[in-house]
């Protein structure tokens, strides 16, 4: 199973609330067939422990580790809203759901750090115009 596919990346012109966003990522991923329809609240529970605002307008919500029971496979989950969301008052662009079965979270956290670590790399992602750019530029998160 791929950890990133077509069907989980998506874009959108407006804005939206952390917790719209927050929905957003854990449904994709349910509907994956990576989480369970707690992971939800474990996501939440996470933001109020340590917020997953990562700078350069990522936010990269998961669960909390009582919450790895909820994570059936890894699995992430890309949205890019154009009008920001206000996360816990950081301007984030990217909101990347993660499930990761084990340790796997860390090696993808790793990749996406490193994706996102560049300004110059954030701005080509914010500039491509279709989900289906995105994926392909984001795709190689699947090995």
């Amino acid at each position: 199973m791929s950890i990133l596919t077509a069907d989980r990346v998506r874009i959108h012109p407006g804005s939206a609330t952390q917790e719209e966003a927050l929905a957003e990522a854990a449904g994709l991923l349910v509907a994956a067939g990576a989480v369970t329809g707690a992971y939800l609240a474990a996501m939440r529970q996470r933001e109020q422990t340590v917020s997953t605002y990562m700078g350069n307008g990522l936010a990269i919500p998961h669960g909390t580790n009582e919450a790895k029971d909820e994570i059936l496979a890894s699995a992430l989950s890309v949205v890019r809203y154009d009008g920001g969301v206000d996360w816990a008052g950081d301007p984030v662009t990217f909101v990347i759901g993660i499930a990761g079965r084990g340790d796997e979270h860390l090696e993808i956290l790793s990749q996406i750090a490193i994706t996102f670590s560049e300004e110059d790399d954030v701005a080509r992602l914010s500039a491509l115009a279709t989900a289906e750019e995105l994926f392909a530029e984001l795709s190689a998160v699947n090995g």
